[in-house]
């Protein structure tokens, strides 16, 4: 049976939202299995919503706010604080750029993890409810130094759209299997998103 891979988040800016990746062999995205401090933590507005955002802008002159388009996105550890790896709650698990496309998929560029591991992942989405959407999200992930296949890697998203259409939240959880499909790993939180338009200048 392989291994799971050993990842390491360290903060690159105290006051900022910012990680690197670094690891003896970095896991692909979306898997944390072996995470270790230190943190960074996000503050508690992230997660309510009040986060800053640009007003969203439909190309196609709707005014309904819809959850398709690209975000900027953060997961955010919450009840691991037990489990194996041991992650802090408020921890940032992985963070990047995300895009739902009207046709119902999904795909994400992971900032938590080098692309020798992979750090594209696709999934795709459902409308659940007024503002409520569902994200059934998979990832594999490789060996940087073989290139062989580790683990599949398991993401499930539910979201809240703002009622302005340029924000949301929600939880998710990950579960990380190996390439037998044994389940090995398996972490929960918070998800926050920032629509990205054609204004948005800031990363």
């Amino acid at each position: 049976m392989k291994t799971i891979t050993r990842a390491v988040y360290t903060v690159l800016a105290p006051a900022g939202l910012f990680l690197a990746l670094v690891s003896n062999a970095a896991a692909g995205c979306g898997d944390v299995s072996q995470y270790r401090g230190p943190f960074q933590m996000v503050s508690p507005a992230v997660l309510r919503g009040a986060i800053p955002a640009a007003t969203a802008k439909s190309a196609e002159g709707n005014t309904a706010p819809s959850v398709a388009g690209m975000w900027k996105v953060q997961f955010i550890s919450e009840g691991n604080a037990s489990g194996n790896p041991s992650i802090p709650d408020g921890a940032v698990v992985d963070f990047g750029y995300s895009q739902l496309h009207s046709d119902g998929t999904e795909i994400m560029n992971s900032g938590g993890h080098a692309p020798s591991t992979q750090n594209f992942c696709m999934g795709v989405w459902g409308k659940t409810g007024y503002l409520t959407y569902e994200v059934n999200h998979f990832a594999l992930s490789y060996d940087s130094n073989s290139g062989e296949l580790e683990n599949y890697v398991n993401i499930r998203e539910n979201l809240t759209l703002s009622p302005s259409g340029d924000s949301f939240t929600g939880t998710f959880t990950i579960d990380i299997y190996t390439t037998n499909q044994s389940q090995v790993a398996h972490i929960a939180g918070n998800i926050a998103g920032t629509r990205v338009t054609v204004d948005t200048t800031e990363f």
